[in-house]
């Protein structure tokens, strides 16, 4: 069997969880104490907080597969992958006060080491095995945004890159809380690209419930439009204003993975890239804004990389066009998306993502390989 590796797979840590249980607004985690035998409710974006709707049923039940490291081995086990690579689930530390950013940045970054290091020493204690012959967990780190300055989050960046499990960061759409163009970000940038750290782009946000149809259509159709629709739209704003603000320019080594194969950035990228080209607000157009002086062509072959989780042959197909099928790698969205079906032993999310992998490189097998695990090892320098 390949090396299969889990890029997009996400935990909430003991003290993560204790800290929503503690809290009353968005995001927070209700115990059903009525009813003993119910899972907590995760109520995670603002549309799921609606007053109308009984504690009970708002948000999304959590198991502990959210936050039971044995829970994540075993459903690697059923599903035959041989590294994750976790990291805390949205909406990470961006809700935290300022006062308490770097605390918590702390504090869930040497849990996530901890955890990858018990597992990785029980699973090969004289580290000797290859990484297809066991079970092997690597981290994201999250950074305190909410910090009241930008060398917090630098200084967590660089502690980072001393903890031999992390891989790189998770971040939201928002950056400091005024977007992924925000200049203030620079400093950010800069100690990403020099310290050859790769992040994790992750949604959460969306889009207002109004370009849905309102909170009656939301209401209706539960998390379909926000997750199928706002998730990959709110990724292709966010990287698209990086692209126009001249992030790319400015840190042209800048490494960026996009949650769920980019959005829509792939498919769009042409009819973006004839917008900029005609827009007369910038200086090539006669205006007084500078505008990109990169391709996004060029951004997303040489800064970007993709996961692949798109569920289907058409999107990977587009993921691969954009940045290639070497800067593709796998992903399970896991604890997200359990088969509702409980006579289902796998996951449909893992199954489907598996098998339109296989059909988009039917006859490749070594392509295969590389994005079930070879691309992150190698990306992600997985040892």
């Amino acid at each position: 069997m390949p090396l299969v590796v889990d890029v997009h797979t996400h935990v909430y840590p003991p003290a993560y969880m204790r800290m929503l249980r503690g809290r009353k607004t968005v995001p927070y985690v209700h115990d059903p104490f009525d009813n003993p035998n119910a899972d907590p409710r995760l109520i995670i974006l603002s549309s799921d907080d609606d007053p109308s709707i009984p504690l009970s049923h708002r948000g999304r039940p959590v198991d502990s597969s959210y936050w039971d490291i044995s829970v994540k081995l075993s459903f690697m086990r059923q599903h035959g992958i041989n590294v994750s690579v976790i990291s805390l689930a949205n909406p990470w530390l961006d809700f935290i006060e300022p006062a308490e950013a770097q605390m918590w940045a702390e504090r869930i970054n040497d849990d996530l080491e901890a955890t990858c290091a018990k597992v990785n020493k029980e699973a090969d204690p004289e580290g000797l095995l290859k990484l297809e012959d066991k079970e092997s967990l690597f981290a994201m780190g999250a950074l305190p945004l909410s910090a009241p300055e930008a060398s917090v989050v630098v200084g967590e960046i660089k502690r980072l890159k001393t903890l031999p499990h992390l891989r790189g960061v998770i971040m939201g759409t928002t950056g400091l809380g005024k977007g992924l163009d925000d200049r203030a970000l620079d400093p950010v940038w800069e100690a990403l690209q020099e310290s050859d750290t790769l992040m994790f782009l992750h949604p959460h946000y969306g889009l207002p419930d109004e370009a849905f149809g309102g909170t009656e259509a939301t209401g209706r159709y539960g998390h379909v439009l926000p997750l199928a629709l706002g998730f990959p739209l709110e990724t292709t704003i966010a990287v698209t204003r990086m692209l126009l603000s001249g992030v790319f320019d400015r840190f042209p080594k800048l490494k960026i993975l996009l949650a769920h194969s980019g959005g829509t950035l792939p498919f769009l990228a042409g009819r973006i890239e004839s917008c900029i080209l005609h827009e007369r607000k910038f200086i090539s157009g006669g205006g007084d804004v500078q505008g990109p002086q990169r391709s996004i062509w060029d951004v997303l072959k040489t800064n970007i990389y993709l996961d692949a989780v798109v569920y289907g042959k058409p999107g990977l197909e587009a993921a691969i066009a954009a940045s290639g099928s070497d800067r593709l790698m796998f992903g399970t969205d896991h604890p997200f998306f359990p088969p509702l079906d409980d006579k289902e032993s796998d996951w449909p999310s893992v199954t489907t993502n598996y098998k339109a992998i296989h059909a988009t490189f039917e006859g490749k097998s070594d392509t295969v390989k590389d994005v079930l695990g070879g691309n992150a090892a190698q990306i992600l320098n997985l040892k």
